[in-house]
Parts: structure tokens; sequence; C-alpha cells
């Protein structure tokens, strides 16, 4: 991981500094939301009815009424319902779900990622697509320069050669002058198969996933494994992953790819209510930013929080903050080891503003947690590969599933809780007691905060 860090750090540093922008939400506080299904756009009072079955089923908060109305139009995706969600814990279970999905293939595979590696889970997943393509599934891939900087360009020859159309996002030339060098990463993961099928959240294609997290014996040190969370989705709202492969295709001057049925009729599935959300730095805004504190900001009972690289800018940290001192218990799951040591002390310099407010804290032990995902009130659900940092904010490609209703929101409160079993309570008594050298740390890290 170090030398991606580097060349991550690099290409950052290129970028200078901009702030995060905030469209104005009051604009469009009092637009009616309207949902999508399987034929189209539902009417108001149809959308009105779906609205009323979430909320009846959450009686414990209003935060459909607010929420909603101010992110309907700045999101830029519909809320789509007749959808299946299922939640898929660490990286067995994903690549479990995503291999069986893969071989049923029957017409394409469009898959993105930000890391895949050349080691045997990244060697399998190669196999099985070259296998697919062979069979004339047709199989695009896209993955990013920095992220796959590691693996050797043999490992993607063999996947073209074998008649895949494989994309590299943003490649990084040395021989070219830095001023052209664009700097914005896809740190998506996304798989969509036959465009019935998607898979989104924070999973990467490497060994480190190899094992599960939850175990009754603790790891070794040397075989940490890695605790992350992704989704498999069926339904409507796969057409619109569907669009934001396909975009980031156009987008980067991939070939003009063959005639597929990219957008198949796609029937009810479900009953789940789910938004596709995307970020690029080419938008003026973030969306997903932008759902996620307006989901926190109207938190009303609790709000649960698990991130990766928490580095968060000052709306979001004061976000937090108020909505622990208006009594929303506020907790967050944050790792106790990471592989980018400057963001895990960037993230602890954090930890006294945030507990002083009333805030909890909890570091997940004998794992790496790599997963980004948050609970609002037990209904709003969002899980995707965006971390609560500058990278994330400002210069990375992300997506990210926002889950509405209280029947999922009980599987991730489920998961959380079986996180907390696995973590340490950080309290404020005890963290104003650790030594100089780590405060020392922490200040260090945070003044590289916008640059990690």
């Amino acid at each position: 991981m170090a030398p991606k860090f580097a060349v991550t750090v690099c290409v950052v540093l290129l970028a200078g500094c901009s702030s995060l922008p905030l469209p104005d939400k009051t604009a469009h506080a009092n637009r009616p939301v309207q949902i999508d299904g399987a034929r189209g756009t539902l009417s108001v009072q149809v959308s009105k009815k779906i609205l009323g079955r979430l909320k009846n089923g959450s009686p414990k908060t209003n935060i459909f009424d607010r929420h909603l109305s101010q992110v309907e139009e700045i999101s830029g995706s519909p809320l789509v319902t007749g959808n299946d969600v299922t939640l898929l814990i660490d990286g067995p279970t994903t690549y479990k779900s995503m291999y069986a999905a893969i071989r049923d293939a029957k017409d394409h595979i469009n898959m993105e990622t930000y890391s895949i590696e050349d080691d045997e889970v990244g060697r399998r997943f190669a196999a099985v697509l070259i296998a697919k393509q062979k069979t004339g599934v047709q199989v695009n891939f896209i993955y990013d320069s920095i992220g796959s900087s590691d693996t050797p360009t043999e490992f993607f020859e063999s996947m073209r050669d074998s008649g895949i159309n494989v994309l590299e996002f943003n490649p990084l030339n040395p021989l070219t002058p830095r001023k052209k060098w664009e700097v914005g990463r896809d740190h998506r993961k996304l798989l969509v198969v036959d465009g019935q099928i998607a898979f989104v959240g924070g999973v990467n294609i490497s060994s480190v996933y190899s094992s599960g997290s939850f175990r009754s014996k603790p790891p070794t040190k040397d075989n940490q494994p890695w605790r992350d969370t992704h989704l498999r989705l069926e339904g409507p709202i796969v057409s619109e992953f569907q669009r934001l492969f396909l975009a980031t295709w156009e987008k980067q001057n991939g070939e003009p790819l063959a005639p597929k049925t990219f957008f198949p009729a796609i029937g009810h599935k479900g009953n789940e209510v789910v938004r596709a959300l995307s970020s690029s730095p080419d938008e003026p805004f973030n969306p997903i930013y932008i759902t996620l504190l307006s989901a926190i900001n109207n938190a009303e009972t609790y709000a649960y929080i698990t991130n990766a690289y928490f580095v968060p800018d000052p709306r979001i940290l004061a976000a937090l903050q108020h909505a622990a001192r208006r009594n929303v218990d506020v907790r967050l799951l944050l790792p106790s080891k990471t592989d980018s040591v400057m963001v895990f002390y960037a993230s602890r310099s954090y930890y006294d503003e945030l507990l002083s407010a009333g805030v909890k804290i909890y570091e997940r032990e004998d794992a790496v947690l790599h997963a980004k995902t948050a609970l609002i009130d037990g209904v709003w659900s969002t899980v995707g590969s965006t971390n609560l940092d500058w990278l994330s904010a400002e210069l990375n490609q992300e997506i990210n599933a926002v889950v509405l209703g209280q029947e999922f929101g009980v599987q991730m409160k489920a998961m959380f809780d079986k996180d907390i079993e696995s973590s340490s309570l950080v309290t404020l008594e005890k963290w104003r007691q650790r030594s100089i050298s780590m405060r020392l740390k922490e200040l260090g890290a945070r003044l590289w905060a916008r640059w990690i």
C-alpha cells in the first residue's frame, strides 16, 4: 500500500486547495418527492403512498419529511422502488455473490474498481471474466491508474488479449507534462451484470479480503482480516448504476462498446426504495456529501456511521457535534489499525472535539476496517465507496446506494451492533491521558488533512 499512498499524495498536491461548495437547498425544499418504478416515474399520489408506508414503519422519526425534499433535485438521481437489496458483509460473502452473478451472465458484464491486485483473488476474477468473454458475453472493465499501480501491465494485457475491453482511468504517464495529468481518481467499486444485477460498496479486488473479520480466535499480527461492506441490488435501480458506468466509459474516451442490452426491461423485484448516488470532481458540488450532511442534520434519534478514513471537513464535523448536542445518539465506528498511518493520526486529531460534544467513538479491533456505511434513525441507510475525507469529497469519483426503510435498517443496525461487540469504546477521560508523542503525531497529520 505504501507506493500507492506516495503516488496519491504527489498527485493530490498538484490539485491545490478548494472549498466544498453547497447548493441552495432552500430552493428545492418544497419540491414534491416523486419515485420511479419499473415503468418510469410514478405519480405524486402513488409516491406519497409509498413514502407513507415507509414513514408508518418508522414512527420515531420524521426524517423523510425534511430530508427527502431537500435532496430531491440536488442528488441528481431518482428514488426508485421495486428493488431487492442484499447486505454483503466482508470479502468472502461478497466475492461468492459476485462470482455467481458473473457465471450466470448472458449478455454483458460491466465492472469498475479502484484496485485489482495480481494475487490469488485478482487472478481468479480475471480468469472468471476471461472465461465469460470466451463464451460471447462482452466484458467491459475499468480500473484506476493509481489504485492498481502495483498490478503489472501483463495482468491487464492478458484480459485484453481475450477480447475484454479494458480501460485505465486517468492514466499517469511520467513521460507527459505534469500539467496534463488528471488528478481525480476512480474510487468506485461497481459491477453490473446483464443490466439486471448491480454490486456496489467498499470491497476492492484483493486477497486481503480472503477471510472474514468475525472470528472465534483473534488473528495473528501478520494475518489481519479486512472488514468491509457491499450490496447486491436487483431491480429497476440497476439502470441508474448502469448509466453511471457507461458515463465514466464515455468520459474516459473508451473504445465504442458493442451494442448490448444495457437497459433491459426490469420488473418488480422487491419492496426496497433505493437511490443511486455518485460524485465526481467535474461536478459543481458533491451529491453524496450533501445527501449525508442533510441526513445527519435531520437525524432525530441516532446516527451510526462506520468509516475507514475519517478526516471530516468543518461542515460534517459540525453536523456530528450539533446532532450529539441535541441528544441524537451519534456513534462513530473507526479503525484501530489502518493501511494509512497519516490518515489514522489525522482522524484521531478530531477525537477530542467530537467526544467533548457527546459523540461516542468506537475503534474496531482484530481487523482492518475499510467499510463506508451510515444508518440514520434506523430508516436511512447508505453503503458505498465514499470515505469521510477530503479525497472522497473533492477529488475522487465515488458511488453509493441509499436504501430507505426500517426493514433494511434493521439489518444495518444488527451489522453495526456486531461490529461494536468487536470494538473498544474511546472515552474522553482516557483519551486525554494519551502521550505527548501521540499528540504530536496527530498534530502533524492534521496539518496535511486536506491532502491525505
